[in-house]
């Protein structure tokens, strides 16, 4: 079953696991085009320094620029890609508040598309940034 975005929010909710443990939210209105992820920070998402967790923030890199790759493929149903690639630089630590991860499009051809992400906090700081490459599947795979 394709994923659709509300047609009112652009909002989607893809229900997978990591999206219901992490508890981000897939937004594919953002105003750059691509697509968007963010996450309100709570204690579960903290290491032992108080900062959020450099694996959560590559989660929502990889997320936002999975989506903006899925949707360079085909913005209607929301073509299934896999990651063949994921370059993460950390930049600022941050501990509280909301990120927002935005992935764009920066390349690519038939079947491989190439994004970068930006996470930032609620202050529009610069956390961390991804280089990404992604892999267009025929279907998605078995559950």
């Amino acid at each position: 079953m394709p994923l659709v975005p509300d047609p009112t929010s652009g909002i989607i909710a893809d229900n997978s696991g990591c999206q219901k443990t992490i508890g981000y939210v897939i937004d594919l209105s953002p105003e750059t085009g691509g697509a968007a992820c963010y996450l309100d920070i709570a204690p579960g998402h903290l290491n032992r320094n108080s900062l959020l967790h450099g694996g959560i923030m590559t989660i929502l890199l990889d997320v936002a620029c999975g989506y903006a790759a899925s949707l360079s493929f085909d913005r209607a149903s929301l073509a299934p890609v896999l990651t063949v690639s994921l370059n993460m630089m950390y930049v600022a630590p941050v501990g509280a508040g909301r990120v927002t991860a935005i992935g764009t499009v920066t390349g690519g051809g038939r079947k491989i598309c190439y994004a970068n992400g930006e996470l930032s906090d609620d202050q529009g700081q610069l956390i961390a940034s991804s280089s990404c490459v992604f892999k267009r599947i025929t279907q998605r795979p078995a559950p």
